[in-house]
């Protein structure tokens, strides 16, 4: 986090992220629709999930959106709802590797890694909440849907209204940014934006996709060397560039410690093996034609629990898999539980407020953390529930 914190300082000194956002949002963005569908389509594109997407997406459009008086909350939702959900229907990234070496072997259809990863990508087709959320999303944008709850309405009237962007008692993880603050002489480029963004996606996704790599930390840290580098070759000064990597660095301070208590929660609730308890509560008799959307609840109360989805897919996949195959050894209906803890998982994730997704989504976004996860819930559990019914009825379609 102070490293991206560094980052965005010394963009703020240079403009770089402006920059980008300016040239390509301002071609799209026209108003606040356009500006919604750009941070739509952004978050579409940096589908990796979790903190690099939620970070990038974020600090792409947070200039454009503020420009046309997008409510904070509005942007924390979609930057939120295209992240892991857009991960899990676009899996082209390390996610079907992680699951399927999870699955591989519980059945017999699944008999090594190769099988399984084929059974992953053939599973999106069930993964109903991801595909339901990802499509909400981009109705939400495009102002498509008619309803949206209580509190996200309110929020969408006060920015139309007033400007506002966030509420009277929000408090902003990391503050709004103060006034330009860019040396007079320095002209901002796209090099500003792309260099240290190509770091970033070249250490930290690559070598994930490709190599079965964590190189998370070292990614951040280049990222930030990356753009200090390039702002002093293009001209501004040394003292300006340290200025903007502190200043920066100063701003994550509160977000780092609550994202830290976050994790110790979720290290206590893992300790306590919570997530198992409740596993084994309901792994008993349970109909068939139930499991999906009972798989789904479970999963969607143990990722909220613990914030995490690939934590939830370690303790659920192993037993969902059998469990399934033993009430009705049919690969369509197996395919349908895959999706069920697959998208479940994802949902709790999403909304939870211990979850890095949901805490960066606000951070990078100017939003409060808990506007983000009450705005945020109505609409994530109507989708959801739509995901939960259709899986039932395809369930008792097949069985």
């Amino acid at each position: 986090l102070w490293s991206l914190g560094g980052l965005i300082g010394i963009w703020e000194k240079t403009g770089g992220a402006q920059h980008f956002a300016m040239v390509v949002g301002g071609k799209m963005a026209k108003g606040p629709r356009s500006a919604k569908l750009f941070g739509w389509l952004v978050g579409v594109i940096f589908h990796q999930g979790g903190t690099v997407s939620t970070v990038l997406a974020g600090t792409t459009v947070k200039p454009v959106t503020d420009q046309h008086n997008v409510a904070h909350e509005e942007l924390a939702y979609i930057v939120d709802s295209t992240a892991s959900p857009v991960a899990t229907v676009l899996p082209f990234n390390a996610w079907p590797a992680y699951v399927g070496a999870l699955v591989v072997g519980t059945i017999p259809i699944i008999p090594d890694i190769d099988a399984a990863v084929r059974f992953f990508f053939s599973s999106v087709a069930f993964n109903f909440y991801g595909i339901f959320a990802v499509c909400m999303t981009f109705a939400f944008a495009m102002g498509w849907l008619p309803w949206v709850g209580r509190r996200m309405a309110a929020a969408q009237r006060r920015a139309k209204t007033s400007g506002a962007l966030d509420g009277p008692t929000a408090k902003p993880m990391m503050p709004p940014n103060g006034p330009e603050t860019q040396p007079p002489g320095y002209t901002p480029s796209l090099l500003d934006f792309f260099v240290p963004i190509g770091v970033l996606l070249g250490i930290g996704v690559l070598p994930t996709v490709f190599f079965d790599a964590n190189w998370i930390d070292e990614a951040f840290v280049s990222c930030a060397l990356s753009a200090m580098v390039v702002a002093r070759a293009r001209g501004l000064s040394l003292g300006d560039v340290m200025d903007g990597f502190i200043s920066g660095c100063r701003s994550m301070t509160i977000g780092a410690v609550i994202l830290g208590l976050a994790v110790t929660l979720a290290m206590v609730t893992s300790e306590l093996n919570t997530a198992g308890f409740l596993v084994s509560m309901m792994s008993g008799a349970v109909p068939a034609v139930a499991l999906p959307a009972i798989l789904m609840l479970l999963c969607m109360g143990i990722a909220f629990a613990c914030g995490s989805s690939w934590g939830t897919y370690a303790v659920v996949f192993p037993v969902a898999m059998p469990l399934a195959w033993a009430l009705a050894p049919d690969p369509t209906f197996v395919h349908i539980c895959f999706g069920a803890v697959l998208g479940g998982s994802v949902f709790g994730d999403q909304c939870s407020p211990i979850s890095d997704t949901t805490i960066l989504s606000s951070m990078f976004t100017g939003c409060d953390l808990m506007d983000h996860v009450h705005t945020q819930m109505p609409l994530a559990l109507a989708a959801a529930g739509v995901g939960a019914a259709v899986a039932t009825g395809i369930a008792v379609a097949v069985l």
